[in-house]
């Protein structure tokens, strides 16, 4: 498979998970492991790419929007069901639509996002957005995140014995645990965003200091010229 492939599937098993919850406990639980793959190939379609070579610009942005999809999808299903609040995915979107906004911007100026020729030009730039480390982290937050979520949600509808640790305590643990796992995410993707946003204001101010574009003559209009007809003399 192609990294771009990859990146689809992975999608589409989020997309999969989300839609198995809310069955019966085994369901909820195919749906836990679907989340853990989907998660974990974000890893692979990086790896596959820059191991044959494949790496191109229209990857890298999918790749991107791979994740915005995952990140909003998973999170806005968490806050329909109740167990985070609305404002977790509200952030997450307004943060990613920043970041790629920003990134746009640098794109104009030849400069990408990751890697070579990357606009981070900082080396703590580099390490908390580029670095394989910071990807590596933020991924199993997430995929701890997600699973978490969903065992709370697997317990809040009815879920196996075997979840039900010792009574009302097993809840309120899964509760706390889910509170400080969601905190964490969300601060850690504010904190990768930091270093976009601070090299990232040099296009936000080149931006604003850019005069109008000229405006486009309207294009000339050729009105073929026809001969006059001649008019013999009639005798």
């Amino acid at each position: 498979m192609t990294p771009n492939q990859i990146t689809t599937l992975r999608v589409a098993l989020a997309f999969a998970a989300v839609a198995l919850f809310g069955q019966n406990t085994g369901v909820n639980l195919t749906a836990l492991a679907l989340i853990v793959v989907a998660i974990a190939l974000d890893g692979v379609d990086g790896y596959l790419a820059r191991r044959k070579n494949l790496a191109t610009p229209l990857g890298a942005q999918l790749d991107i929007l791979g994740d915005r999809v995952i990140e909003n999808l998973f999170f806005t299903f968490f806050a329909v069901t109740g167990l985070v609040s609305l404002w977790v995915p509200v952030v997450f979107f307004v943060r990613g639509t920043l970041t790629d906004f920003i990134r746009s911007l640098a794109a104009r100026s030849g400069r990408v996002g990751f890697g070579k020729n990357g606009m981070l030009e900082t080396w703590w730039g580099r390490a908390l957005m580029d670095s394989r480390s910071s990807r590596a982290a933020y991924a199993a937050l997430k995929c701890i995140c997600f699973c978490w979520l969903g065992l709370e949600l697997t317990w809040a509808r009815g879920g196996a014995a075997a979840l039900r640790l010792a009574g009302g305590s097993g809840h309120a643990l899964l509760q706390l645990g889910a509170q400080v796992l969601v905190g964490a995410t969300l601060t850690f993707c504010l904190v990768r965003a930091l270093p976009v946003v601070w090299e990232g204001r040099r296009y936000l101010v080149a931006l604003a200091h850019a005069g109008p574009r000229p405006a486009r003559a309207p294009a000339r209009v050729r009105v073929p010229q026809h001969r006059e007809a001649r008019v013999g003399s009639v005798h």
